[in-house]
């Protein structure tokens, strides 16, 4: 099950972190800053998705990330390319070309990386 808008907000801060209290991630939040009530819940919600988890410290929690920021975006577009371009990269790619205001420059980076994976292969 993929995190909410304000799930992946809250997921970016401990990514940063590692690890962090409720205190911290609140202090960290940008403006305006979430209720703690409205923290905890997300939290909770993240820790039943399987994102997140946490050590007791006393009477606080200590959150850590169970998913790198990698691996969790890697899912979400794979995501994208099975749903929205019938499980082909190539269309994926047609589209993100086409339809993003890449400069000359990042195009032909876009084609270095592509050369160099299949040079690899």
């Amino acid at each position: 099950m993929p995190l909410s808008k304000t799930e992946e907000q809250l997921m970016d801060l401990l990514w940063q972190n590692e690890k962090a209290f409720m205190k911290d991630l609140i202090a960290q939040h940008p403006d305006p800053k979430p209720a703690q009530t409205t923290v905890a819940t997300l939290l909770k919600r993240m820790q039943d998705k399987g994102f997140v988890d946490y050590v007791q410290q006393g009477r606080s929690r200590e959150y850590y990330p169970l998913v790198g920021k990698k691996e969790y975006f890697s899912r979400h577009v794979n995501g994208l390319i099975k749903n929205f371009f019938n499980d082909s990269a190539s269309q994926f790619a047609s589209f993100f070309t086409q339809q993003t205001n890449l400069s000359k420059s990042e195009l032909e980076a876009l084609r270095q990386i592509i050369d160099n994976e299949l040079d690899k292969k």
